[in-house]
């Protein structure tokens, strides 16, 4: 079968790979739909291998060449004679995270930090951007009528997103700002305006400003022409936002971040830093703001994210600004990492 295969630093082949055997009877074979391009996969092409191990990983056994694509949906091609929850022909959404469940994280219901976390696309042995993959079975959520096959590839960011948002405890009427309107940004703020919150975005991104304001969730500022603390805080009467969450991982756009949030005001920490950033700790302690960081999402929260997109009808597929073809999947990645890329969201048709 045809698969997306990465082999190091700007090294991802498409090529014929030996189609998974027989599932074991906890496992669901399935046939790939859409598999979205994740910022780990960007770092990963520019200047890994990072996370993709290049040697047999503790939990999976996987190591690089990879097939790559942990954001995908996809339909249930087989079942092992275990599985009970799907039956063949579901769509569902892959929840990639594959977890020991006995290490001290996973004993207190951390699962997302486990010690020996492995990840379905990025060490494990099969991925979304493939005719086939085979996955554990938990890993596998049936999809609602409503929502399509395009907007299952998109859970997996959206749970992302969501948990910044809920880790800053955003409640309805805050004021929220979202600094960074890449995928993750977009579909943080389509998320807490479902909340209820008043949302403001930052963004220098031309293109990426054209696509949140078409989404008509909140006000959209250039940070280049903007003061953007001045902006909110003359905006909210002095007071700022009651929450900000930071998507970019970029050090100016963190600056911004707790310059805008009110005393005693939440940050999350959404966006994932490669460098350092300065933080002033007396800011910090004068006026008892609060910090966090976030990494990834919590395990069990598929099928509330699911719920949400379903019965909101959040709109998370209008982030997606382009459709590559598998054949296309270097210039995909080429188009996404350069600096002058207008790209938004970017998902492969694993099916073409």
């Amino acid at each position: 079968m045809r698969a997306a295969v990465y082999y190091g630093k700007n090294d991802i082949r498409v090529e014929q790979v030996s189609e998974p055997g027989s599932v074991k009877a906890d496992e669901v074979l399935l046939r790939p739909f859409y598999c979205g391009i994740c910022g780990t996969d960007l770092h990963e092409y520019a200047a890994g291998p990072i996370v993709i191990p290049t040697a047999a990983h503790p939990l999976t056994g996987a190591s690089a060449p990879q097939i790559l694509g942990h954001e995908f949906s996809a339909e249930v091609v087989e079942i092992g004679s275990a599985v009970t929850h799907l039956r063949v022909g579901d769509r569902v959404s892959v929840m990639p995270i594959l977890a020991c469940g006995e290490c001290f994280y996973c004993r207190r219901g951390h699962d997302h930090l486990c010690e020996r976390m492995a990840c379905v696309g990025l060490s494990h042995a099969w991925g979304g951007i493939a005719e086939l993959a085979v996955v554990p079975a938990r890993a596998a959520y049936a999809l609602p009528e409503n929502l399509s096959d395009l907007q299952g590839a998109l859970v997996e960011p959206t749970a992302v997103a969501a948990y910044g948002v809920d880790t800053a405890g955003v409640r309805p009427g805050d004021e929220v700002l979202i600094t960074g309107t890449g995928p993750i940004g977009t579909l943080a703020a389509i998320y807490a305006s479902a909340l209820g919150a008043n949302v403001t975005m930052s963004e220098p991104n031309a293109n990426r400003r054209r696509v949140v304001a078409s989404l008509d969730i909140g006000e959209v500022l250039d940070p280049t022409q903007v003061d953007v603390v001045d902006h909110l805080r003359s905006r909210t009467g002095g007071r700022g936002a009651d929450a900000a969450i930071e998507c970019s991982g970029n050090g100016r756009a963190l600056d911004t971040a707790f310059g805008a949030v009110r005393s005693r005001g939440t940050i999350t920490q959404t966006g994932l830093f490669t460098g350092s950033a300065q933080i002033d700790p007396m800011q910090v302690s004068l006026r008892e703001i609060t910090y966090n960081g976030t990494w990834c999402y919590p395990l069990t929260d598929w099928p509330r994210i699911i719920d949400v997109i379903s019965r909101l009808e959040l709109p998370v597929e209008r982030v997606v600004t382009a459709t590559y073809d598998v054949d296309r999947i270097t210039e995909a990645f080429d188009t996404l990492i350069s600096p002058a890329g207008d790209e938004v969201k970017l998902l492969v048709n694993a099916r073409a």
